[in-house]
This record gives structure tokens, C-alpha cells and sequence, in this order.
């Protein structure tokens, strides 16, 4: 057999080499039509409401007027009218961005990160800060599914019947979690979302009217004072209130991974549709947020718990249906951060650990991760201190500044012009609350394991 000349060798090797790359496009074009985010693109524009609203409308809202107490009436007023305006502004710059590149979709936050800072740095500046936010998101919403459930057995029981701890009721909240963390994307858990979403205008319409009622119909105007009385007390609750804003608006986390789901073509990009869910969204989130807030704050001063329906204990049957309202949505809302953890954790394990896709790898993965976020709910459920820390370390980031540098870096705005300036407004208040916000959040729940019995 004749030896091949080198210019044969060359082109053998070649056609081999697209071979293998032309294999692995094949085997990733698989992966993605299996994993959560790219596996269903049929979306309407509403679903793409119904997963924002359940993606900000959570716990952030019902610890808003204890953020307030914090702050006081102006800086209060001032934080959360301000962080709407911003963060609104922030996710429209992410939408816009979904397509940017002709022919190319940044289906996840990551994508879009690589893009603006190259493959490998750009996978380290958003991948931890992203976990933070929906790992960290899932926690607190164990926690507040959990003291929701409580609440109701509570109320329900007024003295009757035995008392639970509160570590039962958040496993009792994640045995419903289990089965749902199932559904194989986005698409799949539209109902559930439509429901956390409807559920979270419902009960934040309840906190209004019942705060409203009560601090008209009460003996004796409350407290407007800050809530510590030390210097330093005020210090730190400033902090961990901005941080408690901060977490309110966390819905770009998953901004990219909702509008990968929505169908896309040249004449009918998806930034449409999505604009429009964004803005229905929003729309309800400032109807939930600004009345909550100045309803909470007004009605209970400086007393207001960190969750406001603690607070409210009358009408017993109205505060007991609200928080199984509260329960229910932050059931959604625990899906809707799951899945782009899910999504992570599935493309680690089939990629880099050859694990084959089908339903015992994502039985396996997904469950684990609920009883995780269970165990450390369970541990650590110190709802206001969670908000502030979790709130400036990774909300701050993924959603007040670093969309900011990335259009920068890509649209290029004109320098020194207004939208030039508006960016470097975003950024520096964002780096001012990644700072500042997790050591007032830190002191909180340093502050509360001093009185907490662990597994109570």
C-alpha cells in the first residue's frame, strides 16, 4: 500500500477534525433540546409575565416595611421608588441584549457575560454571582414557605392544638417542591407560575387593606422613629435594608433564561414579546411593592416584623388566607430560580462527567439540590438577615450593575453623553450595595443567632 504524501496526511486529518467538531454539535444540538432552558421555545409574551411576576414578587415584598423602619420615611420612600426606576432600566437593557449578535441567542446570563468579558472570565464574573442569587433565593424562599405554613397552623389552631417547629413545616414545604422540581422546563411550569403570580397580587392586596385598616383604625399614631436606638444599630440597619431593597428586584437573574423560551425570528425578534410580559410585570410589581411597603410602614412603625403579615393578626381568617396565598406563590417562585440551577447542574453532569440525559439523572440531581437548600433553610431561617446579605452580595451585582458595564463594553454609548453617565450612575450605586448591604445583613443574623435554638 502506497504511503500517503503529506499534503493527503493533512487533508485526512482535516476531514477528521470536522468530523469530531461537526459530533459535537450534533451531541450539544441533543443536550439542548433536553436541558430545562432550550428545550421548549413556545412561549407566549404572558408566560414571560407570569415567571417575572413570580420571579420579584416573593419575600422581597413582604419585608419591604420592615426595610422602611430602617430607613425611615424619605431614604425609604427615595430606596424603593429609585431601585424600581433602575433596575426596570437594567432589565430592559438585558432584553435588548438576548440578540444583539445576528443569528446567535444568549439563552443564559453566562452566555451574555462571555460575550462582553471572553469565555473563561466571563463564566467566572456571572456564574458564582448567579448561584448566589438563586441558590441563595431558594433559601430564603424555604424559609419563607415554611414560617407561612406555621403561620397558618397558627392562626387556624389559636391555641388548640400542639405547636410544630418551624423545621418540620419547611420540609413540609419542600415535599411539595420534590415532585414539582420535575417538570422538565420553563414551559412545563407555566401554570404553577400563572398561580405564584396571582397569588402575589392577592395577598399583597390583603397586607395593603389590612395595613391600611389597622393604622387608620389605630389608637395611637405609631413610630416613625429609625428602629435601633444605638448609632450603630441605625448604622447597620440602614445597610441591611438597602440590601432588603436590593433583594426585591431579582428578576434579571433569570430575565435571559425566560426570554430563551419565547420563539425567535429575524422579522419577529423575542425582545418584543418579552418587552411587553416585562412591562405587565412590572406593572404589577410597583402596585405590590409601593403599597405594601407605605401601608406596612404606616400602620406599624418601627414595630413591624420583618415579614409584615407577622404583624398582622386580625382579621385571624384574612391574615391565615393570606399566608397560604404567601406559601403558594413562593412555591412558583422556587421553581422559577431553580430551573437555571437545574439547567447548570445537568449540562456539569452530562459535559464534563459524560452522565447520560433522561429522567434518573434529573431525579437524582434535582432532588438533591431541594433537600440542600431544605437543610441550609432549616439551619439558618433568619428571613431578615438572609435578605440584606444575600440581597447586596449577589442581587446588587447580576442586576444593578454588571448589565450596565456589559452595554457599555458592547452598545458602546457615546462618552460623557446622558446614557454614558446613567450607566456610571448604576454602576456606582451597585458597588455601593454589594459593599455595603451584606455586613448589615451579616449583623442581623449574627444578631439572631444570639436568641436562636437551632432546629426550633
Amino acid at each position: 500500500m502506497a504511503a500517503l504524501s503529506a499534503p493527503d496526511l493533512l487533508e485526512e486529518y482535516v476531514e477528521k477534525v470536522e468530523e469530531r467538531k461537526q459530533e459535537e454539535r450534533l451531541r450539544d444540538a441533543r443536550l439542548d433540546d433536553w436541558l430545562p432552558i432550550t428545550s421548549s421555545r413556545t412561549a407566549k409574551w404572558y408566560y414571560s409575565a407570569f415567571h417575572n411576576v413570580a420571579a420579584m414578587v416573593g419575600a422581597g415584598v413582604l419585608g419591604l416595611p420592615f426595610a422602611m423602619s430602617q430607613l425611615g420615611w424619605s431614604a425609604g420612600t427615595v430606596a424603593i421608588v429609585g431601585s424600581f426606576g433602575v433596575t426596570l432600566y437594567t432589565l430592559w437593557q438585558m432584553v435588548e441584549m438576548h440578540e444583539m449578535v445576528p443569528g446567535k441567542r444568549f439563552d443564559r446570563y453566562h452566555e451574555l457575560g462571555q460575550h462582553a468579558f471572553g469565555k473563561r472570565l466571563g463564566l467566572w464574573i456571572i456564574v458564582p454571582q448567579q448561584l448566589i442569587v438563586e441558590v441563595g433565593t431558594d433559601v430564603v424562599y424555604m424559609v419563607t414557605g415554611g414560617q407561612s405554613l406555621k403561620k397558618v397552623y397558627d392562626l387556624v389552631c389559636a391555641g388548640r392544638c400542639k405547636d410544630i417547629r418551624l423545621a418540620f413545616w419547611i420540609m413540609a414545604f419542600a415535599a411539595v417542591e420534590l415532585p414539582l422540581s420535575q417538570f422538565p422546563n420553563f414551559n412545563s411550569i407555566s401554570a404553577v407560575s400563572a398561580a405564584a403570580a396571582l397569588m402575589s397580587l392577592t395577598y399583597s392586596m390583603i397586607a395593603f387593606f389590612a395595613s391600611a385598616f389597622k393604622g387608620a383604625h389605630a389608637g395611637a399614631a405609631a413610630d416613625y422613629a429609625l428602629r435601633a436606638p444605638t448609632t450603630a444599630g441605625k448604622v447597620f440597619g440602614v445597610l441591611n435594608a438597602l440590601g432588603a431593597v436590593a433583594f426585591a428586584y431579582a428578576g434579571h437573574n433569570v430575565v435571559l433564561e425566560i426570554q430563551a423560551t419565547i420563539p425567535s425570528t429575524p422579522e419577529k425578534p423575542s425582545k418584543k414579546p418579552m418587552w411587553r410580559g416585562v412591562i405587565v410585570a412590572y406593572a404589577i410589581v410597583g402596585l405590590c411593592y409601593f403599597a405594601v411597603a407605605f401601608a406596612g410602614y404606616y400602620a406599624f412603625g418601627n414595630t413591624v416584623d420583618p415579614n409584615v403579615l407577622i404583624s398582622l393578626e386580625k382579621p385571624r381568617w384574612l391574615v391565615a388566607a393570606a399566608n397560604l396565598m404567601v406559601a403558594v406563590h413562593v412555591v412558583g417562585s422556587y421553581q422559577v430560580f431553580a430551573m437555571p440551577v437545574f439547567d447548570m447542574m445537568e449540562t456539569v453532569l452530562v459535559k464534563k462527567h459524560r452522565f447520560t440525559p433522561g429522567i434518573g439523572l434529573r431525579l437524582v440531581a434535582r432532588s438533591a439540590y431541594v433537600l440542600a437548600t431544605m437543610f441550609v433553610g432549616m439551619t439558618f431561617p433568619f428571613f431578615d438577615g438572609l435578605l440584606g446579605f444575600f440581597g447586596g452580595f449577589g442581587f446588587a451585582p447580576t442586576t444593578y450593575f454588571i448589565p450596565c458595564i456589559i452595554w457599555l463594553m458592547l452598545k458602546k454609548p457615546k462618552k460623557y453623553g446622558f446614557t454614558w453617565f446613567f450607566n456610571i450612575f448604576c454602576i456606582l450605586i451597585g458597588v455601593l450595595l454589594m459593599i455595603a448591604s451584606p455586613i448589615g445583613g451579616m449583623r442581623q443574623i449574627i444578631h439572631d443567632v444570639n436568641s436562636f435554638k437551632f432546629y426550633s
